[in-house]
């Protein structure tokens, strides 16, 4: 994070860990420029930090947008899915757990395929769309930006 951002990393893991002790599924903190949301998701929490624009000076972090529709291929027919946020990429919902999919699974809209770890945050990636898991394209626990492709999927004929 950048120094002029009011909380650091630090503080929102500690945010976090007082939430997992709570019945909580959602908190939104504002103080001063900036803007906090954590949200329980299932396997995890997702975070969003929003900073106001002060004298004219852009925000150093923007919220992830999540687009729920995977973007073709350029060179094929199969939909690429990637993450709504960068971060650590896994394949599986914890070490040594099953990965959530596997090439050839079939796979729908709302089917979880992986995680992203952000700050100590998860987030759940979703396919987005339905058909056959064709390539897992990213190793697992590999650094992602919003633009990687984590998997490729051929839409179902119909």
């Amino acid at each position: 994070m950048t120094k002029d951002i009011p909380i650091t990393r630090e503080d929102i893991e500690e945010i976090v860990t007082i939430l997992d002790q709570t019945p909580y599924d959602q908190v939104d903190v504002r103080i001063g420029r900036f803007t906090l949301k954590v949200a329980r998701t299932g396997k995890g929490w997702s975070q969003e930090l929003e900073l106001d624009d002060v004298a004219g000076v852009a925000p150093a972090l923007e919220p992830a947008t999540v687009s729920t529709e995977p973007k073709p291929a350029a060179d094929d027919s199969t939909l690429s899915i990637r993450p709504p946020l960068p971060g650590t990429f896994y394949r599986a919902p914890q070490p040594g757990a099953p990965p959530f999919v596997e090439v050839g699974d079939r796979v729908g809209p709302d089917t979880v395929v992986a995680i992203i770890e952000t700050m100590k945050l998860m987030t759940s990636v979703s396919a987005g769309c339905c058909g056959i898991v064709e390539a897992i394209v990213i190793p697992n626990a590999t650094l992602v930006d919003t633009e990687a492709v984590l998997m490729r999927v051929r839409p179902d004929a119909a």
